[in-house]
């Protein structure tokens, strides 16, 4: 069998090369194509050397439509106006798009949720093994501690540069908790808290959010009770712990049938969003 033949786009960012490096160690999968927004002063250079691994012979290039009807599947963690766009593309050409792109509205997701009708799309706030086997792990704690004692409180910090908050990780988790205690996350979610606020709510799942210096991702939640606390946190490293679940996620996508699925259903740990 061929190797999977895969776009990644915002190919010259952190992630872009990340996911480059990543595929060329993982068997089954190529960069067939990189692609940039139009007016990268990266354009016409080879994706490969960009990236450190050497030429590959695959240049950077900003026609995606181009790029998708010759490739089996797209690496995304761009922006979520980007990742609408591509979400339309993947659909047209019939294949897999795989959106690690965090701050999507719930417009964007509508959009996307309608591609997947076409498109074979695997969408999460977070790639990784550890994260999303942490957010399994929150929705038991969650089921299991009595919202009258324990209250759910869930800390993220990110790198200066991160521009949505809270995290995609932290709603993820977020989500998980609110799944185990059978509510809606939108109705209970606290973002922010000044001044006189008032008694905290039983219910309430709460995010605080930090930013600074070079942290990759740091994420904690706090289930805090009468006379304990329990802290289920996870702390990444290094980039290609996301890059390479992306890559996993495309080679288990390939010959699925056209839907929205999670990182959840790609590592078999049940249903999740």
């Amino acid at each position: 069998m061929s190797d999977m033949k895969l776009v990644v786009v915002g190919a010259a960012g952190r992630m872009g090369q990340a996911l480059v490096r990543t595929i060329a160690t993982i068997p089954g999968a190529t960069v067939s194509a990189a692609i940039e927004r139009q007016g990268s002063p990266h354009i016409g250079k080879d994706i490969g050397q960009l990236a450190g691994v050497g030429p590959i012979g695959v240049l950077i290039g900003d026609d995606p439509l181009v790029a998708f009807a010759k490739a089996d599947g797209v690496l995304d963690f761009t922006s979520p106006a980007a990742t609408v766009e591509f979400a339309g593309y993947a659909a047209q050409a019939r294949i897999i798009h795989v959106i690690g792109t965090t701050g999507c509205s719930a417009e964007d997701d509508t959009a996307i949720a309608a591609a997947a009708r076409h498109a074979t799309i695997v969408k999460s706030g977070n790639m990784s093994l550890g994260v999303n086997l942490l957010a399994v792990l929150v929705e038991q704690a969650a089921k299991a501690l009595p919202p009258e004692d324990f209250d759910i409180e869930i800390l993220e910090m990110h790198h200066r540069n991160k521009v949505d908050a809270p995290s995609g990780t932290a709603l993820l988790l977020g989500e998980a908790a609110a799944a185990g205690r059978s509510i809606a996350l939108a109705e209970n979610s606290v973002r922010t808290r000044d001044g006189h606020t008032g008694a905290r709510k039983a219910q309430a799942i709460g995010f605080a959010t930090l930013r600074g210096g070079s942290v990759v991702g740091e994420h904690s939640v706090f289930l805090a009770g009468p006379g304990e606390r329990i802290a289920l946190s996870h702390h990444a490293e290094d980039r290609t712990i996301f890059a390479r679940g992306a890559v996993k996620a495309a080679l288990w996508a390939h010959g699925r049938k056209p839907g929205l699925y999670s990182m959840r259903d790609v590592l078999g740990l049940g249903q999740g969003a």
